[in-house]
């Protein structure tokens, strides 16, 4: 049984989503608030501190951009928080998960692909729409959630396997996705993405997949 708050000031937008959630898992338990105010209460309830995840809104009253966010991360920091919005910027998304978020759901994906980024996401991944990720920043500059690139030598260092597991994982593909689709066990993926993280001396998966966002595989692939 799962238990995720629907934080977002649309009625409709909650029905919606409490639909797509519905459809996707036969056992949850949805609550809903439509502030951060409220939202915090629910997170700091004794009785609501089972929350297995809080689906936020970056628009909705008293969030005032990140800083709602930052601000339920600073109050309920074991609770895993996702944003849900319409907001398609790159460093807008990037901003989000450097301030805490687990994942970063647009409001514009289909049913399916909803349903699959929170099952990604209860599972303990992060989840990041690969879309906007590969996007290009129209001002040719990088952002400080970008800044961190790799370099080339530490490229060469991966196997082909881990190369194709890296550009998988920049896809927003979860390790049980990419296993399917490089035909190999989802234990070898999780072994393949330890090394990755080793050899590239990053802390976790998401700062592999911000610093790999814009490389070109094919050129080390060709290899």
């Amino acid at each position: 049984m799962y238990k995720i708050l629907i934080a977002d000031d649309h009625p409709l937008f909650r029905e919606a989503i409490h639909n797509v959630i519905c459809d996707g898992f036969s056992q949850v338990d949805i609550l809903e608030t439509s502030n951060l105010e409220d939202t915090l209460s629910f997170a700091l309830t004794p009785e609501h501190e089972d929350l297995d995840l809080i689906l936020l809104d970056l628009n909705m009253p008293g969030m005032h951009g990140l800083n709602g966010l930052i601000s339920l991360r600073n109050e309920a920091p074991t609770i895993p928080v996702v944003i849900i919005s319409a907001e398609q910027d790159k460093q807008i998304v990037l901003q989000a998960i450097s301030c805490g978020a687990v994942g970063f759901i647009t409001k514009s994906s289909p049913r399916r692909q909803m349903i699959e980024a929170i099952e990604q996401i209860l599972k303990g991944n992060v989840y990041l729409p690969s879309d906007i990720i590969r996007t290009t920043n129209p001002s040719g500059r990088k952002t400080a959630a970008e800044s961190s690139s790799i370099a080339p030598e530490l490229l060469q260092a991966l196997t082909r396997k881990q190369l194709l597991v890296l550009e998988r994982m920049t896809r927003g593909e979860s390790n049980k996705q990419i296993a399917y689709n490089l035909d190999i066990a989802e234990t070898t993926v999780k072994a393949h993405v330890s090394a990755i993280l080793r050899k590239l001396n990053v802390h976790n998966r998401v700062q592999a997949i911000l610093s790999a966002s814009d490389i070109d595989f094919s050129t080390y692939l060709r290899r």
